[in-house]
């Protein structure tokens, strides 16, 4: 997932370049809606074998659950794609084409504190001291990998904003999967909510994308658009959710403080940029700070047949 996540920065870099960011945003989301849609009405049709005696399910219940979708699951599954797609996607790209990538990476190291403290205050899991610890010894590494030298000048207090509102939404979408998760599969989870979430996105932004003149878009531009949505969106969002089922939302959302690192290896590796001693140590915080918060702490309650 922080593969991924972290190469896509480099993916959609050219991208941006060609379309509107919230119309590639929109393009890729109506793809990924439509490959998680295509893969939920499989599953149904074709419902995977259950395991053979001695063999474990979990795999296949990350595609598949047979458990109904009640009037209660739909109205969390609304609630999930308004904040975790159409607010999150809105208020992301937004914040970060008005706010320098520094400003947004910082604030995003924000996020697995948020989320550990959103837990705590719930009662739904149980942090431990080194949790503690490992994150704020990954936000010390975030910054000082993407921080060091950062002016406010970088960045409009809207852009600032509106990343901020961004974190608040992803720890909430993250927080707001755990019920569902008892009960569904990611796949399910993901691809029924990105839908909804896409199905009000689109309208907002549709002057955004009236504004692009499709046939001039490179084959390029296409192909990070189809990578981002099948990748960035699909198989990622789907490890995301299948690791906040298996481990918990606060474990889970420490890891996203390796998306700048892989970003900044991938500049290394592909765009020829210095790596330099400090970026270096950033990266040892942030390794350790993520190791830190394997010791321990709570898993997450799933039923017999999940």
């Amino acid at each position: 997932m922080t593969i991924i996540w972290g190469s896509n920065f480099s993916v959609v870099k050219r991208a941006f370049v060609e379309l509107d960011p919230q119309a590639f945003n929109a393009v890729r989301l109506t793809i990924g809606s439509l490959v998680f849609l295509a893969i939920i009405v499989a599953m149904r049709l074709r419902p995977p074998r259950p395991p053979a005696p001695g063999q474990s399910g979990s795999i296949a219940s990350i595609f598949y659950t047979p458990a109904d979708i009640t009037a209660r699951d739909w109205v969390g599954l609304t609630a999930l794609g308004v904040v975790g797609h159409f607010l999150y996607q809105y208020t992301f790209v937004a914040g970060l084409s008005q706010t320098s990538v520094a400003n947004s990476a910082l604030m995003l190291a924000a996020t697995p504190v948020l989320i550990a403290l959103i837990t705590a205050a719930l009662g739904h899991e149980r942090i431990a001291p080194l949790h503690w610890l490992g994150a704020a010894l990954s936000m010390i590494g975030i910054y000082i990998v993407v921080g060091h030298g950062a002016r406010p000048a970088g960045g409009s207090l809207r852009g600032d904003l509106l990343m901020a509102a961004a974190v608040c939404c992803w720890a909430i979408y993250t927080l707001g999967s755990r019920p569902l998760m008892t009960r569904h599969s990611p796949v399910g989870v993901s691809g029924l909510s990105m839908a909804i979430g896409t199905l009000l996105y689109v309208p907002v932004v549709l002057p955004q994308i009236r504004a692009v003149a499709w046939t001039a878009v490179s084959r390029g531009t296409w192909l990070a658009i189809v990578y981002s949505a099948l990748f960035a969106l699909c198989i990622a969002y789907t490890i995301w959710y299948a690791a906040v089922r298996e481990i918990g939302s606060a474990r889970t959302s420490i890891y996203s403080n390796l998306v700048p690192l892989v970003a900044m290896l991938g500049a290394v590796l592909f765009l020829g940029e210095p790596l330099g001693i400090r970026k270096a140590v950033g990266a040892a915080a942030v390794l350790l700070g993520v190791a830190l918060t394997r010791v321990g702490g709570a898993r997450m309650a799933v039923p017999a047949c999940e």
